[in-house]
């Protein structure tokens, strides 16, 4: 029984997806806490679709090079980003409109681009990666993007529990709000087309979004739902590449269904806030 757990990780790729899930993890998790609390999931899901163009024409440059795919993604990712922040502020439509603009005219100018010079093969391994294909370069890109996340995590920590917490305040208080959106909003799309080289630009934000609202069932304190939300991602990317190697499944949707099964438990018995604890919240008077 216990070498089911074990025996997949006696391959070298395998063992290499799972550090590239591990180092993947300490990013994008806590990048996905922020996003939860800052009410801004669902532009997470659009950005990571942003970058399919990119990733679309560095294919067209270079092939099935991982590590030029993920500079183009980066590239159009950050792109993106900064003219949906240009259309909210020249004209009246909303943040998450005009991300829902850019997410769909990327999405489908990826995707003619990949499949009018590549195969339908190709397009699949775009969309959802392949995280046992990962190489030495790309692994190490993954690290250093990790590295850097880390590092612009500590200096806009601050301001992004002000923000996350009283928006309003931070406002009135001081000007860092405003710059610490914008480093926020690139270290989204670098922890997204990290994840891409795992799980495709389709399933890249399963990893930010799924344990970080996995860890708020477990407690209130914004330190410790960072923390959580690692352990989750690390846990879920472990038992997916296990279920890979036990089914046959395509790691990459293995690993986000993993991290799906542990949201669901934690939402039934996690203590803040679970369904368990919100029926049968038990006594909180003794006589």
């Amino acid at each position: 029984m216990l070498d089911i757990f074990a025996t997949p990780f006696t391959d070298e790729a395998a063992r290499r997806a799972l550090i590239a899930i591990v180092v993947l993890s300490f990013g994008g998790a806590p990048i996905g806490v922020f996003l939860m609390l800052r009410r801004m999931s669902l532009m997470g899901d659009a950005m990571s679709h942003a970058i399919l163009p990119g990733v679309a024409v560095a294919f067209l440059l270079s092939g099935m090079n991982r590590v030029t795919m993920t500079v183009g993604g980066l590239v159009a990712g950050l792109l993106v980003a900064v003219l949906s922040g240009v259309m909210t502020r020249v004209t009246a439509m909303k943040e998450d409109a005009s991300l829902a603009v850019f997410y769909l005219v990327s999405l489908a100018l990826g995707v003619i681009l990949v499949t009018s010079h590549g195969s339908g093969h190709d397009l699949i391994d775009i969309l959802f990666g392949d995280v046992q294909a990962i190489d030495a370069g790309a692994l190490y890109l993954i690290a250093f993007n990790t590295t850097l996340t880390l590092c612009g995590l500590a200096v806009i920590y601050r301001p992004l529990v002000m923000e996350s917490v009283d928006p309003l305040f931070l406002r009135v208080a001081g000007r860092t709000g405003a710059a610490a959106h914008l480093v926020f909003l690139a270290l989204v799309v670098v922890n997204l087309v990290s994840a891409y080289n795992a799980l495709g630009t389709l399933l890249a934000v399963g990893m930010m979004i799924l344990p970080a609202g996995a860890a708020q069932f477990w407690s209130r304190d914004i330190s410790r739902i960072v923390l959580i939300a690692i352990l989750s991602a690390i846990v879920s990317g472990y038992l997916g590449l296990v279920l890979a190697a036990a089914t046959g499944a395509p790691a990459g949707p293995s690993v986000v269904l993993a991290a799906g099964a542990i949201y669901f438990l934690s939402m039934v018995v996690g203590p803040a806030g679970g369904l368990v604890r919100r029926f049968a919240p038990g006594r909180h008077l003794q006589a």
